[in-house]
């Protein structure tokens, strides 16, 4: 999506954020609940759960001066500084140069420099677990977290996930940390009031206020999660990571990227739901290294307004079934192709996107309750959701001899990998998933996510025919991709 921007890749000089506080200490526990008592008083009476906060509009002008002061003394002593700094290889500008290869070899000298990103962190368990982004903290060879105190911790990495774009740190102290509980995200509504906290541009901790814009946004194209919140507090650069929280000072969401063609805030940016971070870091505390979702053994696409009114639909939603592996999940639960999902645990699928997260934050081993549009009629199945499958490695295959294909890594599309890359439709095949660089099958233009369709007249059904191909030398190429669904056919003699 044009002009979306991660949040927090700036390479400025902070300011420390955040304080240390002991949870155990019974006067820091009844501040805390003096704040929520006031904050209860200023958005009205709960009902029920604690988080359940009447929503009401304000009545008079006095009711326009109360202030979100309690809410930043509650929550921001959990929001620190992420400082991830890289060694970065510089090409030496005498590189490729005859004269000084002459004297210095291949090996012309180059240097190393110090490359700093700055983005911002919520404590989340009194232990010392943070929870940021991936893409804060990717490929850093050390991450130091910062408190407005002046303290500073080294951090170690316990999980991070790119396609969520989260990282889970964990830092040690002598005493409990203070925290930010969490919220249930999927009771947002549109309109509710929300406070971004993070440390943009490196000036320092700062507050936004804001309301939710839209829910369940997909296609923001700054990872492969597409299930956002979108709000109109204002996010700049150093914001990633930053806590969103509610009128209960409880998080409701990561902030992670905002939508700019200037690199400011425009008023829409997008965190990650405080329920998708919540699972995240729970499989950081089990031991986990990488967040696993449940395997449901089925394909999704979006329905089409056509569709929609086909089945006497007033508005296009949903995930409709495109492709059932005999045996799984969904097939033993009785989901069928051409089924459509709208629901699931009594909560509103609106795309494929949703349906995925819906999926992830219900986690493996449980039930899935999906309502279904089939055949006309709407009808309730229950399926188990089985953990994912682990494919092979001698299933994914690096390509090599005189080929256009030659430096591709191929793998066979299979239900669980086709689950993973949230391939659309019943797709099968032979998936590039990566493309060495200088490599053959880089000048040829081979990207990751194309789909190898046929080669010299013939049918690619696994990796092993190419391979059989490229042993074959036929001295010619003729080949078809399927790339985001659309067909390319090229020549190469």
């Amino acid at each position: 999506m044009r002009g979306i921007k991660m949040a927090g890749l700036v390479t400025l000089v902070a300011v420390s954020i955040g304080l240390t506080m002991s949870m155990t200490d019974a006067r820091d526990t009844s501040e805390k609940d003096r704040m929520r008592g006031v904050i209860s008083e200023i958005f009205g009476k709960s009902k029920g759960k604690r988080d359940q906060a009447l929503r009401i509009a304000p009545r008079s002008q006095a009711a326009l001066q109360y202030s979100y002061a309690p809410l930043v003394k509650l929550a921001a002593p959990a929001v620190v500084n992420v400082y991830a700094e890289r060694m970065v290889r510089q090409r030496s500008p005498f590189a490729g140069d005859p004269f000084f290869e002459r004297f210095f070899g291949q090996r012309t000298p180059g240097r190393s420099r110090k490359q700093t990103s700055l983005g911002s962190g919520v404590i989340v368990d009194p232990s010392g677990i943070i929870v940021t982004n991936n893409h804060v903290i990717d490929g850093a060879d050390e991450i130091k977290v910062a408190f407005a105190n002046g303290q500073e911790y080294t951090s170690r990495v316990l999980l991070k996930d790119k396609r969520v774009d989260l990282a889970i740190l964990k830092i040690d102290g002598d005493e409990p940390f203070a925290v930010i509980e969490y919220s249930d995200s999927d009771r947002l509504e549109v309109g509710d009031i929300l406070l971004a906290i993070g440390n943009p541009f490196g000036v320092g901790q700062t507050v936004t206020s804001g309301i939710v814009s839209a829910l369940a946004r997909n296609g923001v194209g700054v990872s492969d999660f597409g299930f956002f919140i979108q709000t109109d507090a204002a996010i700049n650069p150093g914001n990633s990571g930053g806590a969103l929280i509610d009128m209960n000072g409880r998080l409701v969401g990561i902030n992670t990227a905002i939508f700019s063609r200037s690199g400011g805030s425009n008023g829409i940016g997008f965190a990650i739901p405080a329920n998708m971070v919540r699972a995240v870091v729970q499989a950081a505390k089990s031991g986990e290294d990488k967040f696993s979702r449940p395997y449901i053994g089925a394909t999704f696409s979006p329905i089409t307004s056509d569709m929609a009114e086909a089945l006497g639909m007033k508005q296009a939603f949903g995930a409709i079934v495109t492709a059932v592996v005999p045996d799984g999940p969904a097939d033993d639960g009785g989901l069928r192709v051409g089924d459509l999902v709208i629901s699931l645990n009594g909560l509103t699928v609106h795309h494929p996107d949703a349906l995925g997260y819906r999926l992830a934050t219900t986690g493996v081993d449980k039930i899935a309750k999906l309502k279904v549009v089939s055949r006309s009629s709407v009808k309730s199945i229950s399926i188990r959701l089985a953990p994912p499958s682990q494919r092979q490695p001698n299933e994914e295959v690096r390509l090599t001899g005189r080929s256009p294909f030659a430096g591709a890594l191929v793998a066979n599309i299979e239900p669980q990998l086709a689950e993973e890359l949230r391939l659309r439709g019943n797709v099968s095949g032979v998936i590039v998933l990566d493309v060495q660089r200088g490599s053959p099958a880089s000048r040829y233009g081979i990207r990751p996510r194309d789909i190898v369709v046929a080669i010299n007249g013939e049918r690619i059904e696994e990796a092993s025919d190419i391979v059989a191909i490229i042993e074959d030398d036929p001295g010619y190429w003729q080949f078809e991709i399927n790339r985001n669904g659309r067909r390319l056919r090229q020549m190469i003699r």
